[in-house]
């Protein structure tokens, strides 16, 4: 597999993590042979320290540093709110115009954390697709902003909000992810990491990355009739094509 490369200077590499790919190696998942850590190790014949953690399911920009030197500057700027991040999500129903949830989530060991996460509804779906007692299923594009990083926490709080994530089995709604399973084969968790900001710690400049989506939200998004100018950004198609 090769990854697209979104970043590169002398101290740091982005890339566009598709969707299913495991950051690293991890015990909780024997069946993965590949990793973004690995491959891109392989690919640009450096060594690389993720900045950064992206559920295996979600795709998008995932940062690297070069050096150990960077990867002790970047990773505290990410727990210290320092880097500005976006997502596309596709959820279940039609959501508010906007809106922020602030709402705390427990961690492993029981600790509740503040967590809050910010959005706005770019699009609004509603397909002939029979569910439940409903003749139709309806959906929403979304982008969201999420002010803390804990864990799963976009797809907890939109559980939340009865909005869940399409294709999200641990906290989604398992008889919607059926029905998109049975009805297009699709079980892609549509959650895409879809851009990131920060202030370069070296070069003290800004540095906007942004990443295409994946063919399968590109493909998710056709299904919903949802125009291609309301994605915030291109499919991983188009921009090959640019």
């Amino acid at each position: 597999m090769h990854l697209d490369i979104l970043y590169e200077d002398e101290y740091l590499i982005a890339v566009n993590k598709p969707h299913g790919l495991l950051v690293h190696r991890s015990s909780i998942a024997s069946d993965a042979s590949e990793f973004a850590l690995q491959l891109l190790r392989q690919q640009i014949g450096k060594m690389v320290h993720p900045a950064h953690r992206l559920d295996r399911k979600t795709s998008g920009v995932l940062l690297f540093s070069l050096n150990r030197e960077m990867d002790g500057v970047i990773q505290p700027m990410f727990a210290n709110r320092q880097m500005s991040k976006k997502y596309v999500a596709v959820l279940r129903g039609h959501a508010p115009a906007e809106g922020t949830i602030d709402y705390a989530l427990k961690k492993e060991n029981g600790m509740m954390q503040e967590a809050i996460t910010h959005y706005k509804t770019l699009a609004l779906a509603e397909i002939d697709l029979p569910f439940g007692k409903h003749s139709t299923s309806r959906y929403s594009l979304v982008e969201a902003q999420p002010e803390t990083g804990r864990m799963h926490q976009l797809r907890r709080h939109f559980a939340h909000i009865l909005h869940p994530i399409i294709g999200d089995r641990p906290h989604g709604c398992n008889k919607q992810n059926k029905l998109w399973k049975e009805t297009f084969e699709m079980d892609t968790m549509m959650l895409h990491a879809s851009s990131l900001s920060f202030i370069h710690p070296v070069h003290n400049t800004r540095v906007d990355i942004e990443a295409p989506i994946q063919p399968e939200f590109a493909r998710v998004v056709d299904i919903l009739g949802i125009p291609s100018d309301l994605v915030p950004v291109p499919s991983l198609t188009t921009a090959l094509d640019m």
